[in-house]
């Protein structure tokens, strides 16, 4: 059931319009992470291939750092065609359709190379079209990148270290479960309270990306950080069913190949980025603990009850059909 947009997504779609250029048509994109983000800075190149392709008949506006409100909210003004765009985790979509849940769950891809084939392949595409029963046209995958722990309670070097440590997660069933089997204390809470809440002691720590970790400067307030690695997050940029339909068959096609263009362009950001972000959390005074392979594997094993029991909840069907495909990616 779609609901009405709130109070913070209609004043910021008024301030949108208020600066809205004379485009016949306008795409507003809203999404939740800082403007020095790579995905951010992918966007911007959506942004000007879409422009440039269009002669200057579409106008591209985009709203970072939550300015169109928590996640949910803007998947749901995309549903109901206020808003034309949003650039969700995948594992939003799960509170609509179980089956994106299989996307994230705990150590479920051997490399970054594994999960992008899985997404690009047959499994991915089919995962795209069910969004179509939300209203909603999915465009791709942009990276959000492998997840890693930080906390200002000890090292995390195995399982037993994350014991009773308060740690934001996002509003995510299954993200909850892994922590909760990993014997953390998981505190879902929106992206936008997370560093005032490290700050002010009401969390112990979070995970995220590096390149999140550095542009929310969140080693500002974190002592400690593990390469964890436990999951692999991705967003899928949705735009409103209605608007697509309204676009020409050839705006149409600009729009996901200037996506399509965008992630390549976020992929070559991401190689030379990595290394640079861990160096600039080690020089802030954050002690890193680099996980070998052996020690993330006892994360692995400790979380494959979570893996399992998304099976119900994903349903078998699509599960399997994922998991499958991940063996076939991984050459397994």
């Amino acid at each position: 059931m779609f609901k009405r947009p709130t109070t913070a997504l209609s004043l910021a779609m008024a301030a949108g319009l208020a600066f809205a250029a004379s485009a016949e048509t306008v795409i507003k994109v809203g999404h939740g992470a800082a403007e020095a983000f790579h995905m951010h800075r992918a966007l911007l190149k959506f942004e000007e291939l879409v422009e440039a392709g269009s002669n200057g008949e579409i106008d591209v506006q985009i709203f970072p750092s939550s300015q169109m409100g928590p996640d949910r909210e803007m998947i749901e003004g995309v549903q109901t065609g206020v808003l034309e765009m949003a650039i969700p985790p995948s594992s939003f979509f799960a509170g609509w359709d179980p089956a994106f849940a299989v996307i994230e769950l705990p150590y479920m891809y051997a490399s970054k190379d594994v999960a992008f084939d899985v997404l690009d392949g047959a499994a991915g595409d089919q995962m795209l079209e069910r969004v179509e029963s939300q209203g909603l046209v999915g465009l791709g995958w942009l990276e959000l990148g492998v997840r890693n722990v930080t906390n200002n309670v000890r090292p995390v070097a195995t399982p037993e270290d994350l014991e009773g440590v308060k740690l934001r997660t996002m509003k995510v069933p299954a993200h909850v479960a892994t922590f909760e089997t990993l014997g953390a204390n998981p505190t879902p809470m929106n992206f936008g309270e997370v560093y005032s809440a490290l700050q002010q002691g009401v969390i112990d720590g979070q995970e995220n990306p590096l390149a999140i970790i550095t542009s929310q400067r969140f080693y500002e307030v974190q002592k400690y950080l593990s390469t964890t690695g436990h999951v692999f997050a991705v967003y899928m940029p949705v735009m409103s069913q209605f608007f697509y339909d309204s676009l020409s068959a050839e705006h149409q096609k600009l729009v996901k190949d200037s996506m399509a263009a965008a992630r390549v362009y976020q992929a070559e950001l991401v190689a030379a980025e990595d290394a640079a972000q861990l160096e600039q959390i080690r020089a802030a005074g954050v002690e890193v603990l680099e996980l070998t392979a052996e020690q993330r594997q006892a994360f692995a094993d400790k979380t494959e009850s979570v893996r399992l029991q998304y099976r119900e909840e994903v349903g078998t069907e699509a599960y399997d059909a994922w998991v499958a495909a991940v063996a076939d990616a991984s050459g397994s």
